[in-house]
């Protein structure tokens, strides 16, 4: 769950928390939907590169907690998991066909890490001072 995800060019550690809601907030992840939806979005984080930290779903909304690479962004991976769940869903299940779609246009995102904010702002605001102690790095950058 903690790892950093490394490619040729990249080392990132990147992880989501998703909330989105079915449209006008109807009841329709009963069981077995829920389970197809689930199905539905192990295989396209699995086609994506994303990984699934955790999943949950409630009677009329979703949580995600994804970790995905930075070549991939947020509205690209709402996109593909609303779309394709919405696509599936609709044409295997017919108590929702009538549905022009699935979930809301809108969602809840928040980052998360295993630094928190305040780490990451001292860190940037002691650059200098942290770099001017380190006069071996700096004489080697010069040269």
């Amino acid at each position: 769950m903690n790892r950093y995800r490394r490619t040729a060019t990249t080392v990132s550690f990147i992880n989501y928390h998703f909330v989105f809601c079915s449209r006008y907030r109807r009841i329709f992840l009963i069981p077995k939907l829920e389970e197809r939806f689930k199905q539905i979005t192990r295989d396209v984080c699995a086609e994506n590169g994303i990984d699934i930290l955790a999943m949950e779903c409630h009677i009329d909304h979703v949580h995600l907690f994804l970790s995905a690479l930075p070549q991939i962004s947020i509205p690209e991976i709402m996109n593909l998991i609303k779309g394709r769940t919405s696509y599936i869903i609709r044409n295997e299940f017919p108590q929702v066909r009538f549905m022009p779609s699935l979930w809301t246009r809108s969602y809840f995102v928040s980052t998360a890490g295993n630094v928190s904010a305040e780490t990451i702002r001292w860190y940037v605001e002691t650059q200098k001072t942290r770099s001017q102690k380190g006069d071996e790095y700096h004489a080697y950058s010069k040269t």
